[in-house]
C-alpha cells in the first residue's frame, strides 16, 4: 500500500475474512490504550449526519494516526447524488487517518458495484481487497490453513469431512476447528473420529429448522429450537447465522423468480449441494416480498442490540413472536 492510500476498501460475500483483516489494521496500533483513543467504527445502516466526518477529521491522539471503519455504506449513501458527494469526500480525507470500507458484495453484483467501480478509477488513493467465499471444492484446503493459523493439526480426511459439514461458510469453518483443537487440547492432530464427536455442525441444521418454524408460524417449535441453540450457541454467532440465512434466501428466491435451478442456486451462491438443495425447498416457502420484509425487521433489530435498545437473547426472543406467533 502506497503513502497515499489513505482509504481500504474491503468487499466480498466472505465477512468472515473481512472481520478478521479489520482486526488485523486495528492490531497495528502500539498499545490497546491508543487503539481504543484512536479508532472509530461506524455502521452506514446507523450514521448520523457529520458522524462520518468528525470521525475522519478528529486529530490522533497521542498517535501518528486514526482509524476509522465504515460498514454498509450503501445503506447510508443510497442515492446517486449521495454517493457522489461520498466520493468527493473520500479524496479530501486528512493523511493522518486511515478509512476501512467494508461492504457484503456478492460476486455476480462486484463488477457493478458503484465503490468498486469508483475505487478502481482512484487507485492511487484507494486500496481494494476482495473476500469472496472459496468455492466448496477448494474448503478442505482453506480449513487445514486455518488449522495452522490456529497453531494446530488435523488429518486431511478429518478436513474432508468437516468441508463436507460446513461447506463454503469460512465462519463456521473456523469456529468448529476452533472447538477442535481445544478437543484435543492442541496435543495432537484432529480425526475423523474427532470430528465426528466434538462438531457441532448440527447447528446449522438447527438454523435451517428454526427458519422453517418461522415460517410455518410455529411458535413452539420455534421457541423450543432458540432455546436448544442458545444451549450451545453463543448468541452473537448465533444471530450472525439467522441474518446470513435469510440473505441468502432472498437471493435463492430471486434466481428461481428468475427462472433459474437447484443446480444455479448452488453455483451462483457458493454452496454444498446439501445446503443448496435445503436453501432452494425453503426458499419457495416465502415470498421475495416476506424475505425482504424479514430481513429489513433483522436489521432493525440488529440496530437495537448494536445501540443496547436490548439484549441479543431478548431480540431473538421478539424474533420468534413477530415471525412465529400464531
Amino acid at each position: 500500500m502506497t503513502p497515499k492510500q489513505k482509504i481500504v476498501f474491503l468487499f466480498g460475500n466472505d465477512e468472515f475474512a473481512i472481520t478478521r483483516r479489520i482486526k488485523e489494521f486495528e492490531s497495528e496500533f502500539a498499545s490497546r490504550f491508543a487503539a481504543d483513543m484512536n479508532i472509530a467504527r461506524l455502521d452506514g445502516r446507523l450514521l448520523a449526519d457529520d458522524q462520518l466526518n468528525n470521525a475522519v477529521n478528529a486529530i490522533p491522539f497521542l498517535a501518528d494516526s486514526r482509524l476509522v471503519s465504515l460498514s454498509n455504506p450503501s445503506a447510508h449513501y443510497a442515492t446517486p447524488e449521495a454517493r457522489r458527494k461520498f466520493c468527493e469526500f473520500l479524496e479530501k480525507i486528512p493523511e493522518t487517518t486511515r478509512l476501512i470500507i467494508n461492504e457484503v458484495v456478492e460476486p455476480r453484483q462486484a463488477s457493478k458495484h458503484w465503490l468498486v467501480a469508483w475505487s478502481q478509477k482512484k487507485s492511487g488513493l484507494v486500496a481494494t481487497q476482495s473476500f469472496m467465499l472459496p468455492p466448496v471444492k477448494s474448503m478442505t484446503g482453506w480449513i487445514l490453513n486455518e488449522v495452522r493459523n490456529q497453531k494446530g493439526q488435523m488429518e486431511q480426511a478429518a478436513a474432508n469431512k468437516l468441508a463436507e459439514m460446513v461447506g463454503a461458510d469460512t465462519r463456521q469453518a473456523a469456529q468448529e476447528i476452533s472447538k477442535l483443537l481445544a478437543y484435543v487440547n492442541w496435543e495432537r492432530a484432529v480425526n475423523v473420529s474427532d470430528v465426528a464427536a466434538a462438531s457441532i455442525v448440527s447447528v446449522e441444521q438447527s438454523v435451517f429448522d428454526f427458519v422453517d418454524s418461522l415460517a410455518t408460524r410455529d411458535s413452539k417449535a420455534a421457541q423450543a429450537l432458540l432455546r436448544r441453540l442458545l444451549e450451545t450457541e453463543e448468541p452473537f454467532s448465533l444471530w450472525g447465522m439467522v441474518i446470513r440465512q435469510f440473505r441468502l434466501l432472498i437471493l435463492a428466491r430471486e434466481i428461481l423468480d428468475n427462472g433459474g435451478t437447484l443446480n444455479e442456486v448452488q453455483r451462483e451462491l457458493n454452496l454444498h449441494p446439501y445446503v443448496a438443495e435445503k436453501m432452494t425447498k425453503q426458499a419457495k416457502i416465502y415470498t421475495l416480498g416476506s424475505l425482504e420484509s424479514i430481513y429489513h425487521r433483522l436489521l432493525e433489530i440488529d440496530e437495537g442490540v448494536k445501540t443496547g435498545q436490548w439484549s441479543l437473547d431478548l431480540a431473538l426472543e421478539m424474533l420468534v413472536v413477530e415471525l412465529a406467533v400464531e
